[in-house]
C-alpha cells in the first residue's frame, strides 16, 4: 500500500466490482505498489484516495479500489518502467484521460505531447525530467495542478501573479482588527461600530458549530457583516457550506457540477446540483459583504459563488482567481506525485467557476489610501452595508 498518498481503510466486497470496469479504471494507476488479489466473495480492505467530492456509489467504489493499487501484480506485471521516457507517457496519457478542462481553455493536449515528447531522453537527469514535466503542466492554465518531487513542486499562479494584490494584512491588522480582536476559532473578528468585521484566512481552517455560534452573537444587533476572503488560497469547501448556511434561509442551487468519467473529451457524469442547505438554529438574516481579490482561490472561489446566490449579500473587490475544478491525485511510476483538476462547476447560469466570480461592485485598493492606512475595499464595504 502506498502510505503517501493513500488512507482511510475501509471495507468492500470484491465481488460487487465488474472486472472489466476495474482494469480500465486501474489502468492510469498501474505503477502503484500491489497488494495481494482476494478470492471473489471474500472480504478486502483497500485504502480511500485524499478525494473530496461527491461521487455515486459505483464510481466511488471503483475509485476506492483504482487508487488502491489492489491486484496490480496481480493482472499488471511486475517492477514498472521508471524511465524518463515511461513516466512522461504515464503522465501526459492520465492527464489527457482525466482532464476536465481542455475543451474550455481551447488546448489541445496532443500538440502539447508532439512539442515535448521529443525533448525526453533516458539519458537525462531527474532534475532536468522534473523541469520538462512542469513545463508541459504548466500549459493547462490550472492552480490545482502541481507535481511533486523530493527536491520541488511545480505551480502555475498566473491566476494572482498577474494582478494587484487589493490586499494589505498589515492594514488590516493595524487599523481594522486591532489589538483587542476576537479570535473565534478559524475566525478574526471585530466590531467597526456597528457592523462585524470577519477575517478568514484560509478554508482549510476548520469551522465548527461553537465558533459560528459566537460569531453570530457577536454579530447580535448590527447593520451588517463583512466577510473577507482576500488573500483566501482555498481549502475545505465543508467549510465554505457551514458558513453559507448560517445566512440562507431557505434551500439555494449555487452551483452545478460533474466529474470526468472517460478519456472522451465529453466524456462526464450528468450535472448535479450543488446545495446550500439552511444551518439548524441561529442564523444572520442582515446584510452580508463578502470581500475578494486575484488571491480568492479553489474553496474561497466556491465560498463567492455561494455568496452570489444569497438573497442579502453582494461581492465587493476584484474578481476571484478561480479554482473550479477539484483536483485528483496519483503518483507516477518513479514515485513523484501529482494532481490535476478532475471536475467541473458552474453557476446556475452556466458560467465556469474555474474562470473565477465577478463581483457586484469592483473596488480596489486605491495607494493614497493604502499610504494613510486605509483599506479602500473595507470602506466601501461599510458604504454599502451602512447605506
Amino acid at each position: 500500500m502506498n502510505r503517501r498518498i493513500l488512507h482511510k481503510v475501509i471495507r468492500l466486497r470484491w465481488d460487487i466490482i465488474d472486472r472489466q470496469q476495474f482494469l480500465g479504471y486501474l489502468n492510469p494507476f498501474r505503477h502503484m505498489p500491489s497488494l495481494r488479489c482476494p478470492q471473489p466473495g471474500k472480504p478486502v480492505f483497500v485504502a480511500l484516495s485524499r478525494v473530496n467530492f461527491r461521487l455515486p456509489a459505483s464510481t466511488l467504489a471503483l475509485l476506492i479500489l483504482l487508487l488502491s493499487g489492489a491486484c496490480e501484480k496481480a493482472v499488471l506485471g511486475g517492477d514498472p518502467d521508471t524511465t524518463p521516457t515511461a513516466v512522461f507517457d504515464a503522465l501526459w496519457e492520465d492527464v489527457n484521460n482525466r482532464y476536465s478542462y481542455f475543451e474550455e481553455k481551447s488546448i489541445d493536449w496532443d500538440a502539447v505531447r508532439a512539442a515535448y515528447h521529443p525533448l525526453v531522453h533516458n539519458g537525462m537527469s531527474d532534475r532536468e525530467l522534473f523541469g520538462l514535466l512542469a513545463e508541459m503542466l504548466f500549459t493547462l492554465e490550472d492552480g490545482h495542478v502541481n507535481l511533486t518531487s523530493a527536491f520541488g513542486r511545480s505551480r502555475n499562479w498566473e491566476w494572482f501573479l498577474d494582478y494587484p494584490p487589493n490586499f494589505n494584512a498589515n492594514i488590516v491588522e493595524r487599523h481594522y482588527l486591532g489589538r483587542d480582536f476576537h479570535q473565534i476559532g478559524p475566525f478574526r473578528a471585530q466590531r467597526l461600530g456597528d457592523v462585524l468585521y470577519v477575517y478568514y484566512g484560509s478554508f482549510a481552517n476548520t469551522v465548527e458549530d461553537t465558533h459560528l455560534d459566537a460569531l453570530l452573537a457577536l454579530a447580535d444587533g448590527s447593520k451588517g457583516l463583512i466577510i473577507d476572503i482576500r488573500d483566501n488560497g482555498g481549502g475545505s469547501e465543508q467549510n465554505a457550506k457551514r458558513i453559507a448556511a448560517c445566512l440562507a434561509s431557505e434551500p439555494l442551487v449555487y452551483a452545478r457540477s460533474r466529474i470526468k468519467t472517460g478519456p472522451g473529451r465529453e466524456e462526464f457524469s450528468e450535472w448535479e446540483d450543488q446545495l446550500i442547505t439552511p444551518r439548524q438554529g441561529r442564523r444572520y438574516a442582515g446584510k452580508v459583504a463578502v470581500l475578494t481579490s486575484r488571491s480568492t482561490f479553489s474553496a474561497a472561489n466556491t465560498f463567492a459563488q455561494m455568496a452570489r446566490v444569497l438573497p442579502g449579500a453582494i461581492l465587493i473587490g476584484d474578481r476571484t482567481g478561480g479554482g473550479g475544478g477539484t483536483p485528483v491525485y496519483a503518483e507516477l511510476p518513479n514515485g513523484w506525485t501529482y494532481r490535476f483538476s478532475a471536475t467541473q462547476s458552474v453557476s446556475p447560469s452556466g458560467e465556469h467557476l474555474e474562470f473565477g466570480v465577478p463581483v457586484d461592485i469592483e473596488a480596489a485598493l486605491a495607494p493614497e489610501d493604502e499610504q494613510a492606512g486605509v483599506d479602500t475595499i473595507i470602506e466601501r464595504a461599510l458604504e454599502w452595508v451602512r447605506g
